[in-house]
């Protein structure tokens, strides 16, 4: 089990230490919510994790396989909703370092819509991908 230490600011900012590492990552409320926009709002961070972890489960595949990945990108783009506030849809775009017709293909979107970070969220968010094969 990891442990993270969230710890209010004021002025709606949160300071998150992720205590294995002691890294911290700061967070802010979004312009459109009571906030200023100065850092990653916390819905950002969990659409940016979902992308990341996607990313992290394509690799380690990659790496099982001899395969380079460097240079995958993933672009989230979130789609909030009013009522309730909540995250409704979270855009993404993937683009893979290699060919549209490798071998590694359909296990490397299965990886991606198989990840955990994928596997728990809500099932009323949307989340259309956009697979660009770059190779």
């Amino acid at each position: 089990m990891v442990k993270c230490k969230i710890t209010y600011q004021g002025g709606l900012h949160c300071a998150l230490q992720h205590e294995p590492s002691g890294t911290t990552i700061f967070t802010d409320a979004p312009v459109d919510n009571h906030g200023k926009g100065e850092s990653f709002s916390p819905t950002d961070l969990m659409c940016s994790a979902m992308a990341a972890c996607m990313t992290t489960i394509m690799g380690i595949y990659a790496e099982q396989k001899g395969l380079d990945l460097s240079g995958l990108s993933i672009e989230v783009s979130k789609v909030m909703s009013a009522n309730p506030r909540r995250i409704a849809r979270i855009e993404t775009e993937i683009c893979v370092p290699l060919p549209a017709d490798t071998p590694h293909r359909q296990a490397l979107e299965d990886c991606a819509l198989g990840s955990p970070a994928m596997r728990s969220l809500h099932p009323d968010i949307e989340v259309p991908i956009t697979w660009k094969w770059l190779g």
